[in-house]
């Protein structure tokens, strides 16, 4: 099983041939394909290779199906005994990626 973890928008993700993930916002319109090339694990079933940092010669394929908003997160700020609350709220956007191919530094 070919499997690689590369980072994106400060977060670390693992990517499988065919797999849909949710990542943070990229300026790609939707159907466009984007690369990773910030592996930091890559396995292709037999052997694992580590980085140091990242991978030399790994990549990451993928597709952009859609964007979108996660659930709202509620904020709520209170200070006891001087009457002080504000509530508000958040959504994160995330973009939908379907990968498409992880290419170790051999392939």
């Amino acid at each position: 099983m070919t499997y690689a973890i590369f980072s994106t928008g400060g977060a670390q993700f693992r990517a499988e041939p065919g797999v849909t993930i949710k990542v943070p916002l990229l300026a790609a319109e939707p159907g466009s394909k984007v690369t990773f090339d910030q592996v930091l694990l890559a396995s292709d079933g037999k052997q694992v290779h580590a980085g140091k940092p990242v991978v030399k010669g790994a990549k990451v394929t993928a597709e952009i199906v859609r964007h979108g908003k996660g659930k709202k997160i509620k904020i709520y700020r209170f200070a006891r005994r001087t009457g002080y609350r504000r509530h508000g709220g958040h959504r994160q956007q995330f973009t939908e990626i379907k990968i498409a191919d992880v290419k170790l530094k051999g392939d």
